[in-house]
């Protein structure tokens, strides 16, 4: 277990599901939470602003909600483990496909497929909202930690605390305008290859192959399976993926536009604003992705941290 937690990033936020889990129940092992560590991941779906969003959901319906959030390249599954597990502490635990993801599907085939860190965010909420969940703890990596760091800052009357992977996120067009050191600009190569008409067709050809360079890439010594790979990037099959995900990373350069509806927030967002909300931040020894030592953001937390 102790290798698991050391190489692979998806389960670092398993450990601070848990440790909420443990601290507020008491429960952290046991046969009750190794039943229901073997319960799949059923898939519902529910109109939530401009999605019908697909979700998984455990645990009581009345338990106090936690919504996991994942990010690029992976899908609900990074949460098999601590998804039983909070729900078998009493937690009512939501798991969304984010838009371009699994069966997470736009409602209207006009809508702009857009990736900007601010419509994933929206999303959130609005699916909140169409659980009747008024606040919830949020915890996520990658694209999920930065949904959550968002949803955190702009409505922290909806987050009532959040464990975030790699720390604070939240993004600024204006900032990513500025060159890296060449370690540091090799590292987002990615990102300029889908800044190019041959990155977009790339991904499009090659998303499984890409995908898996990723995951390799990313967490060094997590040895995953086939099977493991495959329930995950049956996900990217998404209609939508490509475009959700090649917008995302052009938005970032200020090479796509984004939506004006957003301005207002991503005006806000780019500020840097401070998250008040009570937050875990978490990072590995063994993680290969671009990320900030923690010194550089933990002045970003002014709650209980």
């Amino acid at each position: 277990m102790h290798d698991a937690i050391e190489v692979d990033r998806r389960r670092f936020l398993g450990m601070a599901g848990m440790a909420i889990a443990g601290a507020r129940t008491g429960v952290t092992s046991g046969r009750g939470v190794q039943a229901a560590m073997t319960r799949t991941l059923e898939v519902k779906q529910v109109d939530a602003g401009v999605l019908n969003v697909g979700y998984a959901e455990l645990g009581p319906p009345r338990g106090r909600a936690v919504l996991l959030l994942h990010g690029w390249p992976y899908d609900i599954h990074s949460f098999e483990d601590v998804a039983p597990r909070l729900a078998s502490a009493g937690y009512r635990v939501i798991v969304p496909y984010l838009r371009g993801y699994g069966t997470t599907r736009f409602l209207s085939g006009e809508t702009v497929r857009n990736g900007q860190q601010a419509a994933l965010a929206v999303d959130v909420v609005a699916l909140m909202d169409a659980l009747a969940i008024d606040k919830a703890i949020l915890a996520g990596f990658d694209w999920g930690a930065r949904t959550a760091n968002i949803v955190g800052a702009l409505w922290p009357e909806r987050c009532k605390a959040m464990v975030s992977v790699s720390g604070y996120l939240i993004g600024s067009r204006d900032a990513n305008k500025a060159p890296l050191p060449p370690a540091a600009e090799l590292a987002w190569w990615y990102q300029y290859y889908f800044a190019t008409e041959r990155g977009r067709e790339g991904y499009e050809k090659f998303r499984g192959e890409f995908a898996r360079l990723i995951w390799q890439t990313a967490s060094p010594k997590w040895r995953f399976d086939a099977a493991t790979f495959d329930r995950s990037a049956a996900a990217f099959d998404n209609p939508d993926h490509v475009a959700i995900v090649i917008h995302n990373y052009r938005w970032r350069l200020g090479l796509a536009d984004g939506e004006a509806e957003y301005d207002d927030f991503e005006k806000h967002l780019a500020s840097g604003p401070v998250i008040a909300v009570p937050a875990i931040t978490l990072e590995g020894d063994a993680n290969g992705a671009p990320h900030a030592d923690p010194s550089c953001y933990a002045n970003r937390f002014s709650g209980r941290y």
